[in-house]
């Protein structure tokens, strides 16, 4: 397995079998039990990491590369305005370059119908592991991260867990769609029933939509969407309450400017979906909160709910830690 998966690229796990899956969690959560021993593991020493980050970033830069330097490797952070990719670069030349002085590449670009394509180019012309860091179309690094924590607090086996997946209110910024719709690709192929609720501005896109019903179908596990935050809910075991852009609903349109302006209309309509003290009683008691994190706190969900004693937001976002040194050891090459 260990092999199977070194210099292997990462976009989606859609590629990834669950035994492959597997493995990176369990070493996960191995270099988590060593770390919290205090013992360190030089399983990268003398590698790089090229991360180069199109947006900001808080978890996914600060995991990966803390997660080098534990591992004994080092990461370069690095922006579009800090290499020839602002004058205009290609990215085979950019891949081609840093396959010959490192290790791998990380990239974060989140531009709606940009980013995916960008990374798969890279991955195209690079002779070492791309890791997608998020693009539009697919988050895999929390989405690893969450399916582990919810290990940690469910069991292994999470097969019959109601999981919802909600869009709700925020003002921050039309947040992509990459988080939910890895969720959704990702947590059905484990037996969760998988509910997503959403305004029907805010759909996710079809094609992902599509694949995930099947992956449910092929696990014997259900996938529902519904527009009713209060309906999805009832009953849940984990709930993510999570904003993301209409982008999926407006894909036709040519006039950016008008795209935004409905966007925001749109958005101004939805101010009740927020996950609150009341919509989570109707949740099981012992319900689990989890976010990807950062929250539009009180607007995506209320501070009483985000602290509360069934919140899991801050393991979730250690984690985030662990599954990239599980990550980098399996695909960059170290023995674990």
């Amino acid at each position: 397995m260990k092999e199977r998966l070194r210099g292997r690229h990462l976009i989606t796990f859609d590629s990834w079998s669950n035994g492959e899956i597997d493995a990176v969690i369990e070493i996960s959560s191995e270099l988590k039990r060593l770390r919290a021993m205090g013992k360190t593991v030089d399983l990268l020493k003398n590698k790089t990491l090229f991360m180069i980050f199109f947006e900001q970033s808080t978890r996914t830069r600060n995991s990966l590369e803390a997660a080098m330097t534990q591992l004994g490797g080092h990461a370069h952070d690095l922006t579009p305005q800090k290499m020839q990719l602002s004058h205009g670069e290609t990215p085979k030349d950019t891949a081609q370059v840093l396959s010959r002085m490192g290790e791998a590449i990380a990239i974060r670009n989140c531009f709606f119908g940009i980013g995916n394509h960008y990374l798969e180019e890279i991955a195209k012309h690079a002779d070492i592991p791309l890791i997608s860091m998020q693009d539009d179309v697919y988050h895999p690094l929390q989405a690893v991260a969450d399916l582990m924590t919810m290990e940690e607090h469910c069991g292994k086996n999470l097969r019959g867990l109601k999981v919802v997946v909600s869009w709700a209110y925020a003002t921050t910024h039309a947040k992509p769609l990459s988080v939910p719709q890895s969720q959704i690709l990702l947590f059905p192929r484990y037996g969760m029933n998988v509910v997503v609720a959403h305004p029907e501005e805010f759909p996710l896109d079809t094609g992902i939509v599509r694949r995930a019903k099947q992956h449910a179908e092929d696990a014997g596990a259900e996938l529902s969407f519904v527009h009713d935050m209060d309906e999805a809910i009832r009953d849940a075991d984990i709930i993510f309450p999570k904003n993301w852009g209409g982008f999926a609903h407006f894909d036709p349109f040519e006039d950016i400017e008008e795209t935004w302006n409905a966007m925001r209309a749109n958005l101004e309509k939805h101010k009740d979906w927020i996950l609150d003290s009341r919509r989570f009683s109707l949740a099981k008691r012992d319900a689990k909160v989890m976010h990807a994190l950062p929250a539009d706190r009180n607007n995506e969900v209320t501070d009483e709910v985000l602290d509360g004693p069934n919140s899991i937001i801050y393991d979730e976002a250690e984690n985030r830690l662990h599954t990239a040194k599980g990550l980098l050891t399996l695909l960059v090459g170290g023995a674990a």
